[in-house]
C-alpha cells in the first residue's frame, strides 16, 4: 500500500522542523542548512521523497546528482522513478578519465567530476541537489552533463535559498524546489 502523498503545508512544516542551521560554517556569514535531522528520521524523509516526486517530470531516464547531499537525495528519488542514478563527484574521487569543469563559488573554487561515459546521448536528465544558494555549483554541474549531448530537463533541489540569485545562474532551466525559504 502507497502512503498518501503529503501536502505543501505539511511538508514545509516537516522541513522546518527537521532542517539544523549553523551559523558561520563553512566560513563568517554563511548559514549552513544541515539535512541530518530529516535523514534520520525515515518517516520523514520517505514523505519528502513522495512529495518531491510529484513535483518533478515523470520521463526522466537519469539524475544527476551532485556530491554530497545530492547523492543522498537524488539516488532514493531515482529508484523510486525507475531511473538511473549519475554521481557528480569532487575532483580526485574517480577512477579512468572523469569529464571535469572547474567553477567559482562565494568562498572559493572546486572543480567536480562525472565517470566517463555515464550518460548516453540524448538522454534526460534532472539535475538534483538539496541546496540551491547562489547557484554556482548547480550551473557547474549543468554545463558538465550537456558535455555528454543530454536533453537536462531541469534541476531541482529540496530547499531554495531566496535572494542569493542562484534562479538568476540558471537561465533557461526549468525549476522545482520541495521549500524555499530567506537565503
Amino acid at each position: 500500500m502507497t502512503d498518501p502523498v503529503p501536502t505543501t503545508e505539511q511538508i514545509e512544516a516537516m522541513l522546518h522542523s527537521h532542517i539544523a542551521e549553523y551559523p558561520d560554517f563553512p566560513a563568517p556569514g554563511v548559514l549552513f542548512r544541515d539535512i541530518t535531522p530529516l535523514l534520520r528520521d525515515a518517516a520523514a524523509l520517505r514523505a519528502v521523497i513522495q512529495y518531491w516526486i510529484t513535483l518533478i517530470p515523470e520521463d526522466i531516464e537519469y539524475i544527476v546528482g551532485t556530491e554530497a547531499r545530492g547523492f543522498v537525495l537524488g539516488a532514493p528519488l531515482a529508484y523510486e522513478m525507475g531511473a538511473g542514478f549519475i554521481p557528480v563527484r569532487k575532483a580526485g574521487k574517480l577512477p579512468g578519465t572523469p569529464a571535469s569543469l572547474k567553477y567559482d563559488l562565494e568562498y572559493g573554487s572546486a572543480e567536480i567530476q562525472i565517470p566517463e561515459n555515464s550518460l548516453p546521448a540524448g538522454a534526460r536528465t534532472l539535475i538534483v541537489d538539496d541546496l540551491l544558494a547562489t547557484g554556482g555549483t548547480a550551473a557547474a554541474t549543468i554545463e558538465l552533463t550537456r558535455r555528454f549531448d543530454v536533453e537536462v530537463l531541469g534541476a531541482s533541489f529540496l530547499i531554495e535559498l531566496e535572494g542569493l540569485g542562484g534562479r538568476e545562474q540558471l537561465p533557461g532551466v526549468p525549476l522545482t524546489t520541495v521549500w524555499s525559504i530567506e537565503g
